[in-house]
Order: C-alpha cells, then sequence, then structure tokens
C-alpha cells in the first residue's frame, strides 16, 4: 500500500501572527518578530533578543482551565496550533473511525524554572560545596511533581490524543531543528501504509528562557546584534552573525486522499517526497560538504519521482549562521546541479525566528501557503552578497511566480537531515 496523503487543515502561533493567515500576511510584507526579550531579564546576556510570540491568549482555545494549570508555553501554544488545524480541516465532524487518527509530532521540551532552581542550589550550599543531600529534601518539598512532568517532550502529543480522541499512533520525535518536519515526514509514511487515516502533525516548542539562551551562546550559535535586533536575522548575507532564537507551534492534519475526497475536505496540497539522513559527522557540526543535506534533498526528489527542474521554490533552512548558509548552498548545488541556479531559495527565518523544533512544521505551511497564492516570501535583511552563497535568496520583496512544488529543508544540532516536497494537489 502506498497511500497518497494530503493536507486538509493548518495552524500556528508564530512570532508574526496566532494564525496562519495573520502570519502569511506578515511574512509577504516582509515584517519581523523580532525584538528584545520580555520573558526574562537579559540584559547582563550576550543575546538579548528573540523572536517572541505576542499577544496571545491561551483562553481562546481552552475551556478546562485546570487540565493546563502546571503547562508550559510549549504545550500551550501546540494545543492552540492544533485546535486551529483540527477545526479547518473539519475532520472531527466527519465521523472518522478515533483508531485510525494519530498524532506525530516533533515537540520540545518545556521550561525550567530558572530562578527557582537556582534558589535551591544556593539554599543547599554547606561549607561552599552543594550539599546532594539538602538540595534533594529541598527539590522535593519545593518542586511540583505536574510542572515536572509538562516538561517532558511527550506531554504535547499526549494532551493532543486526549483532546481529540485520536486513538491511533502517538509518538514524538526531537531531533533538533528537524524534529517537525521529521515528525510531517513519518507521519506520512504512517498513513502511506494504511496505519492510519489521518495523522495531526507538527511541532512546537519554545527555549526563550535562560538554559536555552545561555547554551546557545555558549555554542556562539546567536547572533550579538543587540543594536539592531530586526536586522540581526540575515541569511546568506555576507555579514550574518548567527541565528535568532524564536517559539510557536505549527501543525497540520495529514489526510490519506481517499479520505480527504470522501468528506469533500478543503486540500492545501499533496505530500509527495520525504527525504532523511544524518551525517555521521560531530554533534554540533556539519558536514563541510553537506553530504547529509544534499543526500536527504536527493532521496526526497526520488520518494517524489520529481526531476531537479520539477522545483519551482526551496524554503531554505537558512539560519543566518555562517557555516550553515554555507554548506546548505552547496548541497543545494550538489543536489539539484545546474537547475540550482534558476530555483529561487528564501529563509522565513529572517522574518520568523529560528522555532528550534517547530521550525520545520511553520515552514511547511509557508510552503503550502506560497503554493495557495503563487507568491514567495522573502529574505529580509540580505543587504551584502556573499561569494560562497550565489544562489537566488528572494531578498527583500515577495515574488510573484507559479509555484506547483515547494521544497522544504530542516537540518538539525546532530547531523539530522530532512527535506519535504509539497505539491499543488490536481486530483
Amino acid at each position: 500500500m502506498n497511500r497518497r496523503v494530503v493536507i486538509t487543515g493548518i495552524g500556528c502561533i508564530t512570532p508574526l501572527g496566532n494564525n496562519a493567515e495573520d502570519m502569511w500576511k506578515s511574512l509577504l510584507s516582509g515584517a519581523s518578530g523580532i525584538g528584545e526579550i520580555t520573558h526574562f531579564d537579559a540584559s547582563n546576556f550576550p543575546t538579548r533578543f528573540a523572536a517572541e510570540v505576542k499577544d496571545f491568549d491561551f483562553s481562546r482555545f481552552d475551556d478546562d482551565s485546570d487540565r493546563f494549570k502546571y503547562s508550559g508555553r510549549n504545550i500551550r501554544f501546540a494545543v492552540a496550533a492544533a485546535d486551529q488545524a483540527v477545526k479547518d480541516s473539519g475532520i472531527l465532524e466527519s465521523g472518522i473511525d478515533p483508531t485510525m487518527l494519530g498524532v506525530y509530532l516533533g515537540a520540545g521540551e518545556g521550561q525550567q524554572d530558572f530562578m527557582l532552581f537556582m534558589n535551591l542550589i544556593a539554599s543547599a550550599q554547606k561549607d561552599g560545596q552543594l550539599d546532594l543531600e539538602q538540595f534533594t529534601r529541598e527539590g522535593l518539598d519545593r518542586l511540583h511533581a505536574q510542572t515536572e512532568l509538562e516538561q517532558e517532550p511527550n506531554m504535547p502529543a499526549g494532551h493532543l490524543a486526549s483532546l481529540f480522541n485520536a486513538q491511533g499512533p502517538n509518538l514524538n520525535c526531537l531531533t533538533a531543528c528537524a524534529a517537525s518536519s521529521q515528525a510531517i515526514g513519518e507521519a506520512t509514511e504512517i498513513i502511506r501504509r494504511g496505519d492510519a487515516d489521518a495523522m495531526l502533525s507538527g511541532g512546537a516548542h519554545s527555549m526563550i528562557h535562560p538554559f536555552g539562551v545561555t547554551g546557545f551562546n555558549l555554542l556562539t550559535a546567536l547572533s550579538t546584534n543587540n543594536e539592531n535586533p530586526q536586522g540581526a536575522s540575515r541569511p546568506f548575507d555576507k555579514n550574518r552573525d548567527g541565528f535568532v532564537i524564536g517559539e510557536g507551534a505549527g501543525m497540520l492534519i495529514l489526510e490519506a486522499l481517499e479520505s480527504a475526497q470522501a468528506r469533500n475536505a478543503p486540500i492545501y496540497g499533496e505530500i509527495t517526497g520525504y527525504g532523511s539522513s544524518a551525517d555521521a559527522y560531530r554533534i554540533t557540526d556539519i558536514h563541510p560538504e553537506g553530504r547529509g543535506a544534499s543526500s536527504c534533498i536527493e532521496m526526497a526528489l526520488k520518494n517524489a519521482s520529481l526531476n531537479t527542474d520539477d522545483i519551482d521554490y526551496i524554503n531554505a533552512h537558512g539560519t543566518s549562521t555562517a557555516v550553515n548558509d554555507r554548506v546548505e548552498t552547496m548541497a543545494i548545488k550538489s543536489a539539484l546541479n545546474q537547475d540550482a541556479y534558476r530555483t529561487p531559495v528564501s529563509s522565513v527565518k529572517s522574518m520568523l525566528g529560528h522555532l528550534i523544533a517547530a521550525a520545520g512544521s511553520v515552514e511547511a505551511i509557508t510552503c503550502l501557503l506560497a503554493i495557495r497564492d503563487n507568491v514567495l516570501p522573502p529574505t529580509i535583511n540580505y543587504e551584502t552578497p556573499d561569494p560562497d552563497c550565489d544562489l537566488d535568496y528572494v531578498p527583500n520583496a515577495t515574488r510573484e511566480t507559479p509555484v506547483k512544488r515547494a521544497l522544504s529543508n530542516s537540518f538539525g544540532f546532530g547531523g539530522q537531515n530532512v527535506s519535504l516536497i509539497f505539491s499543488e494537489f490536481t486530483g
């Protein structure tokens, strides 16, 4: 069995809008969702800005305030985006067998209470050393079991299954920045082989907290352009100096074509290609020749039975780090050969920031809307060409052009690579 898989519902919570249409309008206008960090006092951090979700009212999506009392931002984002996608698709009104409706997420971990953790350490000091026994006693007394449980990366998928009575396959992968793209690819395979008729798939993450920002600063991965936060994310520009951390969620309803057609569901597009590979190189460095990235692009093309000249748009991973953008450019040229130079490439991370585990799912929605409207979102802040990045990056302004097939790349720390191909649905 190799069933066709289409997308019948979308939803998102992002730094540029708390639904897909608002986000899309902002992206096409070249807006930036980046500003000073407000979630905590970052005044003494090397990086003092991020792409935070704004004006988010969870009460619009939650009619049981006690259920999510101890849930973090990642779970609340996931619930809100999933609620939009499910309602958009009408899947629950279709009479679908709940055992044939599953969930596959690429969701990240929750947020640690940094100040509480530091207070626990401070109160357990004895003669300049950490008294582990005292630390344990303090922790048992002051930490809340449900709050700690809600931080586990499997929890968003569990909540969504319960909310929507999705009794089918339930999984979560956390392959860093490739996570939600990988979840979409694997959910597609579940439907193709007949283990589910529909899957709620995507991702949610928020690492805008002291631990998250500190970790990426130590890796020297974040931009430190504190004087110009909205100009800090500049993928493929010669003067890029790192990525901007973001947060949010993107959710999609994937459905077997025959199921969608039987209920006359709206169809945004079809998932025709999925490729996944590993660099097998280093934990935080991508292979310098882009071997994993290029091979997963080639795998996606083969999976979709497409040629290199069939791709109309590439939504790049495009993080704005020196190495990623150079190597991704190299990988695209290796996989597409001379067709790379005629294929427009853009990175919406220039506007949204990097949503880490949730990035791929939001960028998948971007590809579907580009296909729907035949318009490409720009790469903003592109000012100075880099000789190592010599493709068409749709600089600074949207572009109207026919888009029948879009390739979306997601490359994660640890060398995990995923490419997805979305195609216009033609029946």
